[in-house]
């Protein structure tokens, strides 16, 4: 099932994609999706309207150096234990929105393809053979990194926390064994990174019982896996997409902030 936010210029809703490519709508769902679904009765065409952001997250726990080849071009060795980091839920976007590149601030923007987990129930300290428990469903993300004020900083709240710099999308789809997805991000068309999940180091079920053994997590809050080797600079003016097998692709362009 594919949970999409969306507006009709009516305000903001929850629905269930439905259909096939080029002949898709979206259903309305009652309050949020979490339990039983109950539609309203109300169904649009998907092309009819717009997609928000397919969760407004209390929390975005990220997961640093989780591909060996990601860490060692960024300059370390495969970490033993996942490195978790949080990004604020400001720095949330939707598909088609603008990612906001604060030029008077930094230099280089990175993108930073990855799949999402998204929490489905109130949880602590989960064992990693329940994590399927717990796991509402996975969309794409994209990790936006201010990568010169990561270096300057020496910690990375300022570099991934800037409004704008985490567009999710374009939904949620619950029905998804996440193990082995092909995930790429395209810049203007040209495919910068390449990976497959089966590559993570410390895979879903071990990052969930890792992550909630620091915090409680509840429905709607996000872990984003760690991305994949290749990341490299954006400009304002790019288009910037991620494509996740079974998911779909979360596009978006970059414009500047100043």
């Amino acid at each position: 099932m594919r949970i999409a936010r969306f507006s009709t210029g009516e305000g903001v809703t929850f629905g269930v994609v439905e259909g096939d490519q080029g002949e898709e709508f979206v259903s309305a769902v009652s309050g949020h999706p979490f339990g039983t679904i109950q539609f309203t009765g109300e169904r649009f065409p998907l092309a009819e309207v717009r997609l928000v952001a397919p969760m407004l997250p209390s929390k975005i726990v990220a997961i640093g150096k989780n591909y060996a080849e990601h860490a060692r071009e960024m300059g370390g060795e495969p970490p033993a234990e996942p490195v978790i980091f949080s990004k604020p839920s400001t720095s949330v976007i939707g598909p088609g929105e603008a990612i906001a590149y604060p030029e008077k601030l930094s230099q280089r923007v990175d993108f930073e393809g990855e799949l999402a987990v998204v929490i489905g129930r109130l949880c602590r300290e989960v064992p990693a053979q329940r994590a399927s428990e717990v796991i509402f469903g996975y969309t794409c993300a994209n990790d936006v990194t201010a990568r010169d004020l990561q270096a300057k900083d020496g910690q990375w709240t300022r570099a991934k926390g800037f409004d704008t710099f985490c567009p999710l999308g374009p939904w949620i789809q619950t029905e998804l064994d996440p193990a082995d997805l092909a995930i790429t991000t395209t810049v203007n068309g040209d495919i910068r990174q390449s990976a497959r999940t089966s590559q993570l180091l410390h895979d879903i079920p071990a990052l969930v019982a890792y992550v909630s053994a620091v915090m409680t997590l509840i429905p709607g809050d996000v872990i984003l896996t760690g991305t994949p080797a290749g990341v490299g600079p954006l400009a304002v003016g790019d288009e910037v997409g991620v494509g996740i097998e079974g998911i779909g692709t979360l596009t978006n362009r970059v414009v500047s902030r100043d």
